[in-house]
């Protein structure tokens, strides 16, 4: 009896450990942590309840430790469903959670059987927890991180597979059938599994949203907070990783470097809102223009580049063209742009042996001669002089 109030109290410890835990991210924007913060407070609540059997009414280490501790379980579940942006089924938990309380007191009250208040308990919380597992399965194939998923999963269906497992036991003396083994060493077995159960959950539920705010810091860095296109941080690193892969296959790179014709102009015509509008139809419109593999970025101000793997210089220009015929935009109140506008465009390729920073050089040296030949325009560094690159 002195083990298992031991194990009961270790639960204890840990779910205030993990209450902590959660209580650090609660201004980080993760969605759940109130309901598994909840969870974890009332486990801290009903693990003294049970491990004071004896000492306290009989109530309070039923009946109260019981649903409070399905209600953990149930809270659990919710704290999944909002970290998934999915609907919590208050109702349908809390119906659950009475059906809980209503075997507790029918099997304390009516018939007195402690096996019966087990096998009860176990596969009410074995529901809950297979349906945490249901929702978390399909989580694995989209999640960028796998590995907290995966630890949740574990946790959730073995946590499933240990209650439905513990109701099978202990529904055998029940049903009239002599038992081989010893109640109290299965006992202690079952507590010493259980002692686990809500940690890890809670353990698998903090992976997951610091994940997600991994997640959501790297998305920061590497767009552009205005108009989601890449950052010019993301973009250099993306053009060296294409660069390496364009020497080991001996395909081409190009880049278009634009930007858009008396964008002050707009600005102060307009106004700054105005011209924020601007930037992210360029943003949406370019993006509807070049293929997937292609990288958009905003290098700073209305200045943009897109780098088109395996592409020549041709292809390059070609697609210029292209672009600059669709971001020619006349004044449209419907889609909120009051200013029209045009852009103008620079294209250079990778040559034999030279930098990402160079071949944006001679990019923004062909830029500058297609604003200084008329803007909204395409120049293609090939055709430059020699000395303006």
């Amino acid at each position: 009896m002195l083990i298992i109030v031991s194990l009961l109290l270790v639960t204890m410890a840990l779910s205030a450990v993990m209450l902590f835990v959660l209580s650090s991210l609660r201004k980080s924007g993760a969605r759940g942590i109130s309901e598994w913060s909840v969870a974890n407070a009332m486990a801290v609540v009903s693990m003294p309840l049970f491990a004071a059997r004896g000492a306290v009414p009989d109530f309070l280490s039923i009946e109260v430790a019981n649903t409070l501790l399905l209600s953990t379980t149930a809270l659990m579940l919710a704290g999944f469903r909002r970290y998934l942006h999915l609907p919590v089924p208050w109702w349908r938990l809390g119906g659950w959670v009475a059906l809980g309380l209503f075997l507790i007191l029918l099997l304390h009250h009516g018939v007195d059987s402690t096996g019966g208040r087990i096998v009860a308990m176990s596969l009410l919380h074995a529901v809950l927890c297979l349906e945490m597992g249901m929702l978390l399965k399909p989580q694995l194939g989209r999640a960028k991180r796998h590995y907290p998923v995966l630890f949740t999963l574990y946790a959730s269906f073995g946590t499933a597979a240990m209650q439905l497992v513990r109701a099978a036991v202990y529904a055998v003396p029940l049903a009239g059938f002599p038992v081989p083994w010893n109640d109290t060493a299965v006992s202690m077995i079952f507590f010493s599994i259980g002692a686990l159960a809500l940690p890890a959950l809670t353990l698998g539920a903090v992976m997951m949203a610091n994940a997600d705010l991994v997640a959501r810091a790297r998305h920061a860095a590497d767009h552009d907070h205005l108009t989601g296109a890449r950052s010019r941080r993301a973009f250099f690193e993306l053009a060296a990783r294409e660069q390496a892969r364009a020497l080991r296959a001996g395909s081409p790179l190009s880049v278009l470097l634009f930007d858009v014709d008396h964008f002050k102009r707009i600005n102060d015509t307009h106004g700054h809102a105005t011209g924020d509008r601007v930037l992210v139809d360029i943003v949406e419109r370019t993006e509807a223009v070049v293929r997937g593999i292609d990288v958009v970025a905003r290098l700073g101000g209305e200045e943009f580049a897109v780098l088109l793997p395996d592409t020549d210089a041709d292809t390059a220009l070609l697609v210029a063209e292209r672009l600059r015929d669709g971001l020619e935009r006349r004044p449209d109140a419907a889609a909120g742009i009051d200013a029209g506008y045009t852009v103008s465009i620079g294209t250079a390729t990778l040559g034999a042996g030279e930098s990402i920073e160079a071949m944006l050089s001679r990019a923004d040296a062909a830029l500058y001669a297609a604003k200084a030949g008329g803007r909204n325009t395409v120049i293609d560094a090939r055709a430059l002089p020699a000395k303006a690159v």
